[in-house]
């Protein structure tokens, strides 16, 4: 049995996918198995993915069904206690696989361990962006205490790319959100779950090359990101987390709510930026530094603050609408 299965979701990435396989094949740890899903390509990428010329790589295929739904997908089928993912635009440094290995044989509590990253195009490391909000090396365990703006950081932190997780506790948690065909957020409603049920080994140290710059997912240049899968149905994160942790997590949906609406609102979404702050309003949402904010965007107003500003910003009248 390999001793780490990764799991590659691919959709129309034949400019990247022999650059994200390759980072793999350097691995210093070599003791895996690769599961490409290809989730519905039409650009030709799957035919080079499956001519990888190494017998630790083989090629699955689906329907077109979103990153969440693949990622499950190659789950499914991998042989190792362990599980990775890569998104086939991004790379790992050689010493991604052996390190977090390492750190879930240090601490058998923990069910996750996940790396700091360089971001591109800047090639600029993370590790001091997250060492200035807060975030050490070690294990760490969310409990009552845990501050909603530290919860929100380790969120932010992890990424499917950048982490290794436990293949038990993975099937445990139900793996990635596929209830819908989300195309963003559906790897945080999993680590909301594992946040609130075990501890995770963070290692800031940047191990992962992020790709935003060839991401479809990333930014929201152009237009207002789809509502997270959490803030559509937050029982699904709900239902696992433990009794005592409840309180917490309800404060931190609150506190994305919050910001999701200021985001539809400098986008002209004022009518739903209005709707998911009421959904999800009660008097202690002034804690969160986006009440007020959210308050606004869900006006009309919102809608012309937010064009004249991206006027400011030179965002293209196309790109704005």
């Amino acid at each position: 049995m390999p001793r780490v299965s990764v799991v590659v979701p691919l959709y129309n990435k034949r400019q990247t996918i022999l650059r994200t396989l390759t980072s793999i094949q350097r691995q210093a740890l070599s003791d895996f198995e690769v599961i490409v899903v290809d989730d519905g390509s039409t650009d030709g990428g799957e035919l080079l993915a499956s001519d990888f010329a190494d017998e630790r790589f083989r090629i699955i295929a689906q329907n077109n069904s979103g990153p969440g739904a693949a990622r499950n997908a190659g789950a499914r089928v991998a042989k190792s206690d362990l599980l990775a993912f890569l998104d086939a635009d991004d790379e790992w440094m050689p010493d991604f696989l052996a390190h977090m290995v390492a750190l879930l044989d240090e601490s058998k509590a923990a069910q996750a361990a996940t790396s700091g990253y360089y971001e591109y195009p800047s090639g600029k490391s993370s590790e001091s962006l997250w060492r200035s909000r807060g975030l050490r090396d070690g294990v760490v365990e969310v409990t009552p205490r845990t501050s909603v703006t530290e919860f929100l950081y380790l969120l932010r932190f992890m990424a499917a790319w950048s982490t290794v997780i436990r293949r038990d506790e993975f099937i445990r948690l139900n793996g990635f959100h596929e209830k819908t065909r989300s195309m963003y957020g559906e790897d945080t409603c999993l680590w909301m779950k594992l946040l609130t049920n075990a501890p995770v080994a963070i290692d800031l140290k940047p191990r992962v090359k992020f790709h935003r710059e060839n991401s479809d997912l990333s930014g929201n240049a152009s237009g207002a990101r789809a509502v997270e899968p959490f803030l559509v149905d937050p029982e699904e994160v709900l239902s696992t987390c433990p009794e005592s942790l409840i309180p917490l997590l309800e404060a931190v949906i609150q506190a994305r709510s919050l910001k999701t609406a200021c985001m539809l609102g400098f986008w002209g979404q004022w009518r739903e930026a209005a709707s998911i702050r009421r959904r999800f309003w009660n008097v202690g949402a002034f804690r969160h530094r986006h009440a007020i904010p959210a308050i606004i965007a869900g006006t009309p107003f919102a809608g012309a603050g937010g064009y004249l500003w991206r006027r400011a910003l030179g965002v293209p009248r196309s790109r704005a609408a």
